[in-house]
């Protein structure tokens, strides 16, 4: 049975969550291209997250970032994986339920944690104490995430298939998403 999707489906959460790895599955299971908001803001950069950080500020990154999700969302379905900051924009969001459905992906802290601490790529967490900075950034976004679309919980004992498979399975729950035929 094949798949159609309507709308890109945009994966929004906390770095960690396992936006690009559940992405890039749930890409190749519903035979659709898999972009990443932070790749393409690399190419057009020609630099990393974290050296844009560095060099020209959150805001400048935030404006970029808005650019190129604007631009992807302009495009066929896909799936589509955003940093973890792209959702608190209001610009975002209304663009996203404009043009694509948001599924969270939504996992605890210690779960984060567990993915991130070993990853010296997180600019926001380059902190004294980054497991504290990265709970205090979870209760702050949490909040705005709960807005998402579409929410699948995370769990450490899911595999990336496991976790494919529950966001295909919410996706499917959600009104004219999703064609089988």
């Amino acid at each position: 049975m094949k798949t159609r999707l309507r709308k890109t489906v945009v994966l929004v959460g906390m770095m960690g969550a396992g936006k690009t790895a559940v992405g890039t599955a749930l890409a190749r299971a519903l035979s659709l291209p898999f972009l990443d908001s932070d790749e393409e803001i690399e190419r057009a950069a020609n630099r990393s997250v974290a050296e844009i950080f560095a060099r020209d500020g959150e805001s400048f990154f935030r404006e970029k970032e808005a650019q190129v999700i604007r631009r992807l969302l302009a495009g066929k379905p896909c799936v589509l994986s955003t940093g973890g900051g792209a959702f608190l924009s209001d610009v975002n969001r209304k663009a996203i339920a404009e043009k694509g459905v948001s599924v969270w992906l939504k996992a605890d802290l210690d779960l984060l944690w567990q993915r991130v601490r070993h990853k010296p790529t997180r600019p926001l967490l380059r902190t004294a104490d980054p497991r504290g900075t990265l709970a205090a950034l979870l209760e702050a976004r949490a909040p705005v995430y709960a807005l998402a679309d579409v929410t699948v919980e995370a769990r450490a004992d899911y595999s990336i298939d496991e976790m494919t498979a529950r966001v295909i399975d919410a996706l499917a729950a959600h009104p004219g998403l999703l064609d089988r035929g």
